[in-house]
């Protein structure tokens, strides 16, 4: 792998004092990666992406991106230098229309959006038909979408994507899957924490495997997609027979 745009080494974290829910786990993302992080319910995965945004302070460790050491550096100044972030929840303005959910993804540089703007309804252009439309009548896939294309308004290196396709019917989730590649080859690398392991690492060049806080196995998406170990404690039998 190149040098690698996103590292991060040894990060301790969590929500209470005094009580770590990331234990020395980390990652790097290299130039045109998707990385997948995956794992059981509480490892920490969601957890990780928000401590490398700057959105739960690192007890000890770094977060660092192109070199430059951003741990514990606020969300505006990441978005600034690069870094786009959809969560998993609440992640649009729901009375608000597509195209000022779109406005609001460039309120750093607004000079950019028409550019921006046409740029992202190329990759989803049902996007481009509800202009007008407010959030909260699309459906949960749509606002997925119109979420991804918010973070995309900045023109990011690096996209980071918190389960991106909880709680979407199966149609729907390959859709939020295949966007994702869309945006890989438009030349964004992705960090994408997913609770559909086996989808996730289907589509991914690496990935990490999280187990109560800490880096369990890592590899590239097929060998982990195929490793019997992994298979029988994360993934289940039907990972096998697929």
């Amino acid at each position: 792998m190149s040098e690698p745009l996103l590292v991060a080494e040894e990060v301790y974290a969590g929500y209470v004092p005094g009580v770590d829910i990331l234990r020395g786990c980390g990652l790097e993302l290299g130039p045109g990666e998707i990385v997948g992080i995956v794992g059981p319910n509480g490892a920490g995965k969601s957890t990780l992406v928000k401590a490398v945004f700057g959105l739960l302070r690192v007890r000890s460790g770094s977060v660092r991106f192109r070199g430059a050491d951003l741990t514990n550096k606020p969300a505006h100044t990441l978005v600034s230098r690069g870094l786009g972030y959809v969560p998993q929840r609440d992640n649009v303005f729901s009375t608000l229309t597509v195209e000022e959910n779109l406005r609001m993804g460039t309120y750093l540089r607004p000079k950019a959006f028409t550019g921006r703007r046409d740029f992202v309804e190329e990759l989803f252009p049902l996007l481009g038909q509800r202009r007008g439309q407010k959030a909260d009548s699309l459906s949960g896939g749509e606002r997925q979408m119109l979420a991804m294309a918010r973070a995309l308004m900045m023109r990011p290196e690096v996209l980071l994507l918190d389960e991106p396709s909880a709680g979407l019917s199966p149609l729907y989730q390959d859709q939020v899957f295949d966007r994702v590649r869309q945006i890989n080859s438009a030349g964004v690398a992705v960090l994408m924490v997913e609770q559909n392991a086996r989808r996730c690492l289907q589509i991914c060049d690496r990935g990490y495997v999280l187990d109560q806080g800490t880096n369990a196995y890592t590899g590239t998406g097929a060998d982990l997609l195929h490793d019997e170990k992994v298979i029988e404690l994360y993934l289940g039998t039907l990972a096998r027979a697929r």
